[in-house]
């Protein structure tokens, strides 16, 4: 930039030189053959700087191509995977790929020109249980619009849409809600903070969720069942990244309403979470929750890191039997990309205290609420074959969980049995006919009751 600047200068210079020579030679009749060389000289340099204008014009443009592309999210991970499967930014880093993120803090030079941008995702899905061939189910399983805006060069907000299932009514299966909708304020080149209603830093699916970004037609059944899918809190969040490497979360947020709890129904055995999120509908805040999580991503490919939450979840009411309930659930994650193979595992626990007296209420009900619940899953995937922007990419993924594998406070004789583990085995394969536009085919057997064995088709997107 210097040079050009340089440029403009001798132009300035040189064209002060000629009128003064001209008004000399006018006046004078002095010097009438050095007006050719200054002469010849300009145009050189209108030559010059020509080339500095289009060589800028090409600066600007790949800015904006970058932008579009997800400016702001971690340093794209040098290797084969930039882009499939999760990996389009910083491998494993769990908020590099998410949509919000990145079209939230898009390139600052372009928010003066366009400060509001769209983003979203969808994914279609066809089911049939092997044993079964009637249940065979197809849904446009869901659709997703976002937007951000960039008030300025440290201040942005973000939002997503989502419907559920297609239609929406009272009559249907279907759901509407705000996915996300926060502001974001950079604190320094280091440190940002948030406030509204985001996505928790937990695991790799929470964050990073769209169907390109993740192996298999359905969400693994861990990052389901034990950790909630898009589990979402209103609160304040800090975030912190070091050159080295590291990234920090924390903040203090609503948390779940056990007064939700239905003893009599299997939604607290599907998901012990899912059950009782308030996902920022009215939530009750008498209690707050605090998490925290730490990532390491300082190894281009490789990532590891865990998160805790912590909170109370019996909201204070003075007539509900277990007032002082509270959760804990911890998770540890690590994925790692040498070449072709993308590996990688997770492990998550909860546990809910002080729900005796609770318990005791629910004696004889189908479904009290567990002392204990987790699971954890290992997986890998390899790119066999790659063309261009095509890819495919077959998988294989083990699960290994129990939404409920421990009781408190119920009689003896009155405790339902801890039903085994779920065991569940996914085989499958991704076909990318672009990083961002993924078919998808899969094959899960459930070791533990093989009634439940499913395959599965899908078509995803994000953009």
């Amino acid at each position: 930039m210097n040079n050009h600047r340089f440029a403009v200068f001798r132009f300035s210079a040189l064209a002060l030189a000629t009128l003064v020579l001209t008004g000399t030679a006018q006046a004078q009749s002095a010097a009438p053959a050095a007006l050719p060389d200054v002469l010849a000289e300009l145009r050189q340099l209108r030559e010059e700087l020509k080339q500095v204008r289009a060589e800028l014009d090409s600066v600007k443009q790949q800015q904006a191509q970058q932008g579009q592309a997800g400016q702001g999210a971690a340093p794209a991970a040098a290797g084969a995977w930039a882009g499939y499967g999760g990996a389009a930014a910083n491998p494993g880093a769990p908020t590099a790929a998410s949509a919000a993120s990145v079209a939230a803090v898009a390139e600052p030079a372009r928010a003066v020109d366009n400060p509001l941008s769209f983003f979203g995702y969808a994914e279609m899905n066809y089911s049939r249980p092997r044993n079964n061939a009637s249940g065979a189910t197809a849904t446009l399983r869901r659709g997703v619009l976002g937007f951000a805006y960039r008030f300025n060069e440290r201040t942005r907000m973000a939002a997503e849409l989502e419907v559920e299932n297609a239609v929406v009514s009272a009559s249907d299966k279907g759901e509407v809600e705000f996915e996300q909708m926060y502001i974001e304020h950079d604190l320094s080149d280091s440190l940002s903070a948030k406030a509204g209603l985001f996505l928790m830093p937990v695991g790799y699916l929470n964050e990073s969720h769209e169907p390109t970004r993740y192996f298999g037609v359905n969400r693994n059944l861990v990052e389901t069942a034990i950790i909630p899918s898009t589990w979402r809190e209103m609160g304040l969040g800090l975030r912190g990244t070091t050159a080295g490497g590291l990234r920090w979360d924390a903040g203090m947020v609503t948390s779940f309403d056990l007064t939700k709890w239905d003893a009599t129904s299997s939604e607290g055995r599907d998901s012990p979470l899912g059950a009782i999120h308030q996902e920022g509908q009215l939530a009750k805040a008498r209690n707050a929750a605090f998490y925290g999580a730490l990532n390491y991503n300082g190894i281009p490919g490789f990532n590891v890191g865990g998160s805790v939450f912590n909170g109370g979840v019996g909201q204070k009411q003075t007539s509900f039997a277990a007032p002082n309930a509270s959760l804990t659930l911890a998770e540890l994650h690590t994925r790692w990309q040498p070449g072709r193979w993308d590996l990688s595992a997770l492990a998550a626990q909860g546990r809910f205290s002080d729900i005796s007296a609770l318990n005791a209420t629910f004696a004889g009900q189908a479904t009290p609420v567990p002392s204990r619940f987790g699971g954890w899953y290992a997986q890998a995937a390899y790119r066999v074959w790659s063309q261009g922007e095509y890819a495919a990419v077959p998988f294989v993924r083990y699960e290994r969980l129990n939404t409920a594998s421990a009781y408190t406070g119920l009689p003896v004789g009155l405790s339902p049995s801890i039903l085994p583990d779920v065991r569940v085995m996914t085989v499958g394969t991704s076909f990318y006919l672009n990083p961002q536009v993924v078919l998808k085919a899969d094959f899960q057997r459930y070791v533990s009751d093989k009634s439940l064995d499913m395959f599965n088709l899908g078509v995803g997107f994000h953009f």
